[in-house]
């Protein structure tokens, strides 16, 4: 096996998906593109803003993307690069798009209101409740594991064993080029709202202010502390939580979506170019250092394959930004779909390296195997080295906060909702509800308990964020399943996959407990081990209990009743 054989294989098989199984899913729920949607019938400039397929793709993809499916497949390729391109493949197509495409329709079908409302209204009040408890304390786990991944990244200064701190030039490059993206953002929001332009002069503007803050950035360094960098970036989180989506959450992602593709199709060439040799063994073992196949490659690559977040940016966000049913397709299962392109890049990347090969390099983390292989493949076209180095570790950087301030809004958003329900009267709250819905609130709430967890520090909440995403892909499926029984459509297509993954989550999630449990009775109440227990347990017995609500509801006799 080769890069480019690989690399046919992924295009192939996703092309194919999107052209065939796309389609068909489309035609069996059915789409009404004379209906009014949600981004027009409940506009408010706030969060309900109609754009156009390829500003709301950009959000999407972008906002699920992130750091994820680049990490994922590299450590995930422990047990061979063979069980990883399948669970790419398949998991992306018949598990990852099928959930984020049913999670949009159901929303879009549903007043634009989030996979918590759909629980409310086809499983029931308490599941609703459960299920936002559940999102709530998961939004602040990845924003605390986010926001301390973005703040290392931008870390402009490093310390050796020798107690010698030196400037790191790539990571403050990365850190001016980012807050230039926030800036144009803003500026290129308001040229989307007013100035009317064809989309294709939108997209020449875009790309010029990419370019524009990539060579300022790689000239104009900016050189903080993680600590400092920590509290600009929960700053940054709190102005993007509760700002209109057309002035920053919509042109940011737009242009940071270019980026991205820019450098998938970079990666591709380089591939195509240079044919990487695959260097790592097709299946190694069902269990390496301890880590078992199941549920570990299934948990380790969310991204890529399936995951739960993705639920929630389908139904949170991007749903109330679709124009047109129609959009829904390509939105949804066209961004999942390009996602599982990024992950195949990401093993081919690090099969490239022969064993020990980037560790000799300096390559440590997965963002940095990734950049140093694209790197490598795009010297035979004669770009350097360095500066495509610094180029993707930009593109992967610039991702995950794009990823980090879309599940903020998301996290207030459930813990809002939390305390409303369908019928609730807004207009005439008792004033402590008034509090606790307020946009403000709930934020603040929300990104205090998530700035104290992430002095923990990343590594030690990364494990469990994995088992808590993929539970809830389990509970998005569920839903989404139960929705289209109710309203009779057809949704057998769902089944396998949720069923799958609630094995692989319970079974995580356990070992997950028991590990940690094991740690607490050797070294005391250590604060990263306790907090994570705390939310393992927490996690795991509100997802079980949705879980059980939602599957007797798919298994009791369908009423006549029709809805959406």
């Amino acid at each position: 096996m080769n890069g480019i054989l690989m690399m046919v294989i992924a295009l192939v098989v996703l092309g194919g998906a999107y052209l065939l199984y796309g389609r068909y899913l489309q035609n069996k729920w059915g789409i009404d593109p004379k209906a009014k949607t949600p981004a027009y019938e409940m506009e408010d400039g706030v969060d309900y803003v109609p754009a156009d397929t390829n500003v709301v793709f950009g959000h999407q993809f972008a906002s699920i993307a992130g750091a994820g499916p680049i990490n994922g497949p590299i450590q995930a390729a422990i047990f061979g690069w063979l069980p990883v391109l399948l669970w790419v493949l398949i998991g992306g197509v018949f598990f990852g798009a099928v959930q984020d495409f049913a999670s949009m329709y159901a929303s879009v079908k549903n007043k634009g209101r989030t996979i918590g409302y759909i629980i409310e209204t086809y499983i029931g009040k308490v599941g609703k409740k459960l299920f936002l408890a559940f999102c709530w304390l998961f939004c602040i786990l990845v924003v605390a594991a986010f926001a301390d991944v973005v703040a290392g990244t931008f870390n402009g200064f490093a310390t050796d064993a020798a107690g010698t701190v030196t400037k790191v030039a790539a990571n403050g490059a990365v850190a001016t080029t980012s807050l230039l993206f926030i800036l144009e953002a803003v500026a290129l929001g308001f040229i989307l709202k007013y100035a009317k332009l064809n989309k294709w002069v939108n997209t020449g503007i875009a790309i010029a202010m990419l370019i524009a803050a990539v060579a300022i950035g790689l000239n104009c360094p900016i050189y903080l502390t993680r600590t400092t960098w920590h509290v600009i970036i929960f700053i940054y989180i709190l102005i993007a939580c509760v700002t209109p989506v057309w002035a920053l959450l919509q042109p940011r992602d737009y242009l940071n979506s270019y980026l991205l593709i820019f450098m998938i199709v970079g990666a591709v060439v380089g591939i195509f170019v240079s044919n990487p040799t695959c260097n790592l063994a097709a299946f190694t073992s069902f269990e390496v250092d301890g880590q078992y196949l199941f549920p570990i490659l299934f948990v380790t690559i969310a991204c890529g394959a399936v995951s739960g977040f993705h639920s929630l940016v389908s139904s949170g966000t991007a749903s109330k930004q679709i124009k047109n049913e129609k959009n829904m397709l390509p939105v949804s299962y066209g961004a999942m779909l390009m996602e599982s392109m990024l992950a195949v890049i990401a093993l081919i990347s690090v099969a490239s390296f022969a064993d020990g090969e980037a560790a000799a390099q300096g390559l440590t983390t997965q963002p940095q195997i990734f950049a140093g292989a694209i790197a490598n493949f795009l010297t035979a076209v004669g770009l350097p080295y360095e500066l495509v180095f610094t180029l993707i570790n930009l593109a992967v950087s610039a991702f995950a906060l794009t990823s980090l301030d879309s599940v903020a809004r998301i996290g207030r958003l459930s813990f809002q909702e939390f305390f409303l329900d369908s019928d609730t009267d807004e207009a005439n709250m008792n004033p402590v509800t008034k509090v606790l819905t307020n946009k403000y609130f709930a934020t603040i709430l929300t990104l205090v308990l998530a700035f104290l967890l992430a002095k923990v520090g990343y590594a030690e909440i990364w494990p469990l964020f994995g088992s808590a995403n993929q539970l809830l892909s389990v509970l998005a499926l569920v839903a989404c399943a139960v929705f289209l029984k109710k309203t009779h459509r057809q949704g057998a297509m769902l089944w396998i996959p949720m069923f799958f993954m609630m094995a692989v989550t319970f079974t995580a999630l356990t070992m997950t407990i028991v590990k940690l449990g094991s740690a607490l009775t050797t070294t005391g109440l250590d604060l990263g081990n306790t907090l994570q227990l705390i939310f393992a347990v927490l996690l795991l017995l509100l997802g079980i209990i949705v879980a059980i609500q939602g599957v007797k509801k798919l298994f009791e006799k369908t009423d006549n009743k029709q809805a959406a």
